[in-house]
């Protein structure tokens, strides 16, 4: 009759066929099955489609941050012509600090988009 440490040393003693002695080489396959043939064009196909929405979106994205230019460039002109028509100097001079400095914070805005998007 085993004690209960015997039958641990028991099986570190014992010696058992490795992965390899245990199971027959396998032949290699040489003929792509039509599961693989699929599997790889579907992934082409991915890769293609992935490619094109990076360069639409990159397309989009510049598209998009011209049109946000144009559009603070026109407000900003506009806000420089309302004030000009106060006939104030303090308030036309305000206003033309504001508006150059909105100018130059959406075009820092953009630039550093631009180049992330790039």
């Amino acid at each position: 009759m085993l004690t209960l440490a015997e039958y641990p040393a028991n099986l570190l003693t014992e010696s058992f066929p490795t992965l390899t002695e245990r199971q027959p080489h396998m032949a290699t396959q040489t003929k792509p099955s039509p599961v693989t043939e699929s599997i790889d064009a579907a992934a082409e196909r991915v890769v293609e489609l992935n490619e094109k929405a990076v360069a639409n979106g990159k397309k989009a994205s510049a598209a998009l941050l011209d049109t946000y230019e144009k559009a603070v460039i026109s407000f900003t002109e506009s806000y420089e012509k309302a004030a000009g028509t106060t006939k104030v100097d303090w308030i036309v001079s305000a206003a033309a600090a504001q508006a150059d400095f909105t100018r130059d914070v959406a075009k820092a805005y953009t630039t550093a988009a631009r180049e992330l998007v790039s």
